[in-house]
């Protein structure tokens, strides 16, 4: 499957031209944004941790044989890519014990940064944001038309695509998933199970979100909807009222699209049968994600993007800065700017 057939239009025209990404890990940092104080006593330790060429399941693991605990016992707010610079946060349960000698960890791919105490483990989706610095090298762009299309970014937002890499490469996971669906069948792999059912439910989102980018209402209110703030799992139904919010203008405030599961949607009128459609072209798949269980939930359509920086730090190269929220995609943000190559299969994502 093509990258279009798992995400869909863009919503502001044909890239400006192309670059590479990824060419060190450098050129992709994420630094989780945690607003937890720390109280400095109890039994969970807290580390700030900067790593290069590791997963997030190879630093919890060497966290657990450091200090001599089980691996269910480091925690970690979210998954982070392999081939980047990541600054994310963990934490190791050490009840009646003191801090362990880590010191034997710490090199030019994983160092520790800050560290202290606190009363809870750290759950996942702790962190509020993820803050992305990126540099796409061999730039070949229309300078004018890519500074436009930044600075409409930046006003404007994206659509709040899932992105390609959820799906696996050439779309290998929805292939897995409908195989599964068609055996009615769930697989016995935890983590096997859960990659499947999230890229499933993603597909199902992209789609209903490519049907309003292609008709030009994914970042307007629909009689129907269901309304979201950019940081609330919570929704409530739009009304003529609402549909004059001035939040939705500043992007805080977002019409949003279906997670598959249980029951029908609580949206109405066209929203309702635009997402109707879109699950019955994809019918096996909606009753696996509801007989697996799952609940309905909703994800915003519109990706506000936080703080939008860029310069160019050679005539071939473009820096950007900005920040998502948990659970969004980088990638939502580059390919409205330029059709990207690159070395890495990673995430390109704020989180799993």
């Amino acid at each position: 499957m093509t990258e279009e057939q798992l995400l869909g239009p863009r919503a502001w025209g044909a890239p400006c031209g192309s670059a590479w990404l990824k060419a060190t890990p450098d050129d992709f940092q994420v630094t989780e944004v945690l607003d937890i104080p720390l109280s400095g006593e109890g039994e969970h330790l807290w580390l700030l941790l900067e790593k290069r060429g590791l997963n997030t399941e190879e630093v919890a693991r060497r966290l657990a044989r450091a200090a001599g605990v089980a691996v269910r016992d480091v925690s970690y707010a979210g998954l982070k890519d392999r081939q980047a610079l990541t600054r994310q946060w963990f934490s190791v349960q050490l009840p009646g014990k003191a801090d362990p000698d880590l010191s034997a960890l710490w090199s030019d791919e994983l160092r520790c940064s800050a560290q202290g105490r606190h009363r809870r483990k750290l759950q996942r989706g702790a962190h509020s944001a993820n803050r992305f610095l990126i540099r796409l090298h061999e730039l070949q762009a229309d300078r004018a038309a890519l500074e436009q299309r930044l600075q409409q970014l930046a006003v404007a937002g994206v659509p709040n695509y899932v992105g390609p890499q959820r799906f696996g490469h050439q779309g290998g996971n929805i292939e897995q998933a409908r195989s599964w669906a068609q055996r009615a069948a769930l697989p016995p792999a935890r983590g096997t199970r859960s990659r499947l059912l999230s890229s499933a439910r993603s597909l199902l989102f992209n789609r209903v979100l490519a049907e309003r980018v292609g008709a030009g209402s994914w970042d307007q209110v629909l009689p129907g909807d269901l309304l979201a703030f950019t940081d609330s799992r919570s929704h409530f139904p739009a009304t003529e009222l609402v549909a004059d919010d001035p939040r939705l203008a500043a992007l805080d405030l977002h019409p949003t699209g279906p997670l598959w599961g249980q029951g029908e949607p609580a949206v109405g009128a066209d929203t309702l049968t635009l997402e109707l459609t879109q699950a019955a072209a994809e019918a096996e798949l909606v009753a696996w994600l509801a007989a697996a269980g799952l609940k309905q939930e909703r994800r915003v359509l519109r990706l506000p993007i936080s703080g939008l920086t860029w310069h160019y730090p050679s005539a071939d190269c473009l820096e950007l800065e900005f920040t998502l929220p948990t659970g969004c995609f980088a990638t939502a943000v580059l390919r409205e700017l330029v059709e990207l190559t690159s070395n890495s299969q990673g995430s390109l994502q704020s989180d799993i």
